[in-house]
């Protein structure tokens, strides 16, 4: 990773500008192409220095329903339980915890009753019961890991 690969990722933090060419403004700030920034953007993505890179949304706004979930998973079969997960396409995102719940991970459903479903769906395929964390109360925290 290089100085401009740093500087691209400090500034992604803080959001894309909402204008028609998000890029250029971004290519203009960081003295690049904005070729050049989208191709750096894939490479960090493809070599998982970044995980994800894409809007967020607030699901439930948009009528749809979301948790927080976990699963205390025996340690021999975290890896075969995580991929399970992954494969999901309600799962956003599942990680590991050191507690006895260890795999944690959001659903993102487009219904209450479609969380509910998929619970009981990831009970048949894993054996394991999950502990459904739904939210109770909203709050904005705003986060910057400068690099």
């Amino acid at each position: 990773m290089d100085d401009l690969d740093r500087r691209l990722i400090n500034r992604l933090q803080l959001g894309l500008p909402l204008v028609r060419h998000p890029w250029q403004v971004l290519a203009a700030e960081l003295d690049s192409s904005s070729s050049e920034l989208l191709d750096r953007l894939h490479v960090l993505l493809e070599d998982g220095v970044l995980t994800r890179f894409g809007p967020m949304f607030d699901i439930e706004r948009l009528g749809g329903a979301f948790t927080l979930a976990a699963l205390a998973v025996p340690e021999e079969r975290f890896e075969e339980v995580a991929e399970l997960l992954h494969d999901l396409p309600e799962v956003a995102h599942n990680y590991r915890r050191e507690h006895a719940w260890n795999m944690w991970f959001v659903l993102g459903c487009p219904t209450a009753q479609g969380i509910d479903e998929t619970l009981q769906r990831i009970e048949r395929l894993t054996g394991l019961v999950p502990l459904n964390l739904p939210k109770e109360e909203t709050y904005h925290v705003g986060l910057y890991f400068p690099v």
